[in-house]
């Protein structure tokens, strides 16, 4: 098994370098999608949620009001610590457990938006970074997200730096690039997951021998 940890800043393309890794044949375990399933509701991690921050953080249906408590986390680093000590462990637990059930000679991708900030470059055997520029990011998060260029700004700000995760990636990705030629370079990648896999390259849905 190859583990590997993808990772890149907002608006670079990380989604869509994960889907066609998957069209190719990886199993990915989505740490984003993971920390949704973790506080839906009636489980205990949504319970441990309401323990500590209080049944205003519900929407009216009984899930995660997820802006509401991010109002009052992202503005208080104690309060934050708090949360991550109560979902991070609960989203290890279950990427383990999707690892776990994975074919030993499988590649396994682990989609990380925070790979860099959190320091989790050492539990992967390599790190893909999915690279853009900042123009190319803003550009994306204010036309196809619908973000303001204020709020795009922030959210690029509040993350590691293109240089930080540059500097931890064994892969880059360029994304600056037309999606024709995306697939084309997330296609070499491939192979050559495949080739540290499975000794020789697998090329898109070939069936293993």
């Amino acid at each position: 098994m190859l583990k590997v940890g993808l990772t890149g800043g907002i608006g670079a393309g990380k989604s869509e370098v994960s889907r066609l890794l998957v069209e190719y044949g990886a199993v990915l375990i989505d740490a984003d999608r993971i920390a949704r399933e973790v506080v839906a509701p009636g489980t205990p991690g949504l319970a441990a949620v309401v323990a500590a921050f209080g049944a205003e953080v519900l929407a009216p249906d009984g899930s995660l009001d997820r802006p509401k408590l991010g109002s009052v986390v992202f503005s208080d680093p104690e309060k934050l610590a708090v949360l991550n000590e109560i979902v991070h462990p609960l989203v290890r637990a279950r990427s383990s457990e999707l690892e776990d059930a994975a074919a030993d000679d499988s590649v396994v991708v682990h989609d990380v938006p925070l790979l860099t900030e959190n320091g989790l470059a050492p539990l992967y055997d390599l790190v893909i970074v999915v690279d853009a520029s900042s123009g190319t990011q803003l550009d994306r998060l204010v036309r196809q997200r619908g973000m303001t260029e204020q709020d795009a700004r922030a959210r690029m700000a509040a993350q590691a730096t293109r240089e930080q995760r540059r500097e931890i990636a064994d892969i880059v990705i360029d994304n600056d690039v037309p999606l024709e030629e995306l697939r084309r370079r997330v296609r070499d990648v491939w192979a050559e997951l495949s080739r540290r896999t499975h000794g020789t390259p697998q090329q898109p849905g070939q069936p293993e021998e």
